[in-house]
């Protein structure tokens, strides 16, 4: 049978349809096994360059892994549940955090390693993004699947809204440890005063003040939240002032002073507003 010109691009179109939707519709059973919804696939948070390569001689927990040399690398962007110490039990999902990763790295140890401006902490660790040879992020990777929460420590805010983006799938997927009544904003006038560690709270703006050092954002129920006028450059796209009497939604750590609670917001990730 001879083909016209006309027929031959025609049956090529369709063809190139068909292959189309096989490829869409393994990619939606891939989102649907993983409990994922396709019209909101997370973001690859992909690497601009490679620094280094190394690879991993043992998984101590989800951010955390020893490499070959000895030298220990936290992954920047994210906090993952805390194992136990002196006796303590392990955070929920701390375990759950550190064998994904043990799975994810199994038969393929290397990783490639892209640095931010800070290249150690305080604890001597190496401090990079991390990322599979296929150029998978394992920051996006954890955040995603709700293994730890968004961590941003100025100076080192390369990808961080591809990273919040990651972790905003996960929070409203309910994955992970945000299907946990503690990670579920709690009201700024529920919180108790003896409440400590990493919260995420939710509360009307009451007052914003300024002192020496810092800007002050007072919540309802006797809540401060700082930053630093060094971290104000990392809100220069928020108008702070604007916030008076709006709700929002703030992250960090708790601590008591004298007769409120404070927390140090770092970084714009940590500020929320909430929609009327």
């Amino acid at each position: 049978m001879t083909l016209t010109m006309q027929e031959r691009a025609r049956r090529k179109r369709a063809l190139f349809r068909l292959r189309g939707w096989r490829a869409l519709g393994g990619w939606l059973t891939l989102f649907l096994l993983l409990g994922l919804d396709p019209a909101q696939a997370a973001p690859q948070c992909g690497a601009d360059h490679i620094d280094r390569h190394v690879r991993v001689r043992y998984v101590y927990d989800g951010d955390t892994v020893t490499l070959q040399d000895g030298q220990r690398l936290r992954l920047i962007g994210i906090d993952t549940p805390e194992r136990g110490r002196d006796g303590k039990p392990d955070q929920p999902f701390a375990l759950a955090a550190r064998d994904a990763v043990r799975a994810l790295l199994k038969g393929r140890s290397q990783l490639e390693l892209r640095l931010d401006q800070t290249h150690h902490d305080h604890y001597g660790r190496l401090l990079a993004h991390a990322f599979l040879a296929d150029g998978t992020s394992l920051s996006a990777w954890l955040l995603e699947r709700g293994y730890g929460t968004l961590l941003i420590i100025p100076p080192d805010d390369w990808n961080a809204g591809c990273y919040a983006a990651a972790e905003r799938h996960a929070r409203a997927a309910g994955r992970g440890i945000w299907a946990l009544p503690q990670y579920r904003p709690i009201a700024s006038t529920a919180l108790p005063h003896t409440a400590r560690g990493y919260h995420l709270i939710k509360g009307r703006v009451i007052h914003v003040g300024n002192s020496r050092h810092s800007l002050w954002l007072d919540l309802e129920g006797k809540v401060a939240a700082r930053i630093d006028r060094k971290d104000l450059g990392y809100f220069k796209d928020m108008d702070l002032p604007s916030l008076l009497h709006k709700e929002v939604i703030v992250r960090g750590w708790v601590h008591p002073h004298r007769d409120e609670l404070q927390l140090r917001l770092r970084y714009a990730t940590d500020l929320e507003t909430v929609a009327p």
